[in-house]
């Protein structure tokens, strides 16, 4: 159980007022992890990071903006040192770039495509530049990328993030045979690929604002779960330590879904 361990490893955790990824932040900060969570609403984040506990702090990071995460990592490293590990977590979809009946996929306006492609898909890559480069120059460290069911099985309608999942998927074992290759055999890359958790950015896809019921959309996703629910952030949280902590070393490239069965299942 010590390769669970994780006292005094930095983790930076983009995206760290999210549901799931507070969730993600606060768990591994009872590792022992130093947790930084950078988001936007930086004062969300340091309210959640004073919530976690003295093992995390909130810090100000644009993961579309090189500039402000590398003013971030200089922020975490005069505090805690430079990354050990990166969750890139930052991500989301916007109604706008979902093809629905009021708005059909001929008619999706480019910004929202763009805002949701580059989130997604820049938002790992930039945040694994940045904070890559330390682990790199140590020859050390471990990067989880969130890719999505989508990525594996592309769904109807949010044709913007599921490809950019796609991206975030082949971009994980891309990232991983490049720095083993290049840089040291002691860094990895893999990624999650949950399933369907209720969030700020799905749930109008899964949920009816007025009464609170399940979308046909949200039903069928039930109905394509073998375990017949919705996950819940906790259901996460010990495959993510498994794929960070040194309990997993001989594991990189690889994408997990965490799904309750729904990737496995073809709905006969």
């Amino acid at each position: 159980m010590d390769k669970f361990n994780l006292t005094g490893k930095v983790v930076d955790v983009t995206g760290g007022c999210g549901v799931l990824c507070s969730a993600i932040g606060g768990f591994l900060a009872q590792q022992g992890a130093k947790v930084a969570l950078l988001d936007l609403r930086v004062e969300q984040a340091k309210q959640r990071a004073a919530a976690i506990g003295e093992n995390a702090a909130g810090f100000h990071a644009d993961v579309l903006k090189r500039d402000s995460l590398e003013a971030a990592a200089a922020e975490i490293n005069s505090l805690w040192g430079p990354a050990d590990i990166l969750v890139n977590c930052a991500g989301g979809n916007r109604e706008t770039a979902t093809a629905s009946q009021k708005l059909s996929f001929f008619d999706l306006p480019e910004d929202a495509l763009r805002w949701v492609y580059d989130l997604n898909f820049l938002g790992t890559l930039l945040p694994s530049q940045v904070f890559g480069k330390q682990m790199a120059e140590r020859g050390d460290g471990v990067i989880l990328n969130i890719s999505s069911m989508s990525a594996i099985r592309p769904l109807t309608n949010i044709v913007a993030y599921s490809t950019a999942k796609a991206a975030v998927s082949n971009f994980t074992q891309w990232l991983a045979v490049h720095l083993a290759q290049n840089y040291s055999a002691n860094l990895r890359v893999n990624a999650l690929a949950p399933g369907f958790f209720l969030t700020e950015q799905n749930r109008f896809l899964l949920v009816n604002e007025a009464t609170g019921d399940l979308t046909e959309r949200g039903k069928q996703v039930v109905a394509h779960t073998p375990m017949k629910r919705f996950g819940d952030p906790d259901d996460l949280l010990h495959t993510v330590l498994w794929l960070v902590s040194p309990a997993s070393s001989f594991v990189t490239g690889v994408v997990v879904p965490v799904d309750g069965g729904f990737s496995a299942f073809s709905g006969v």
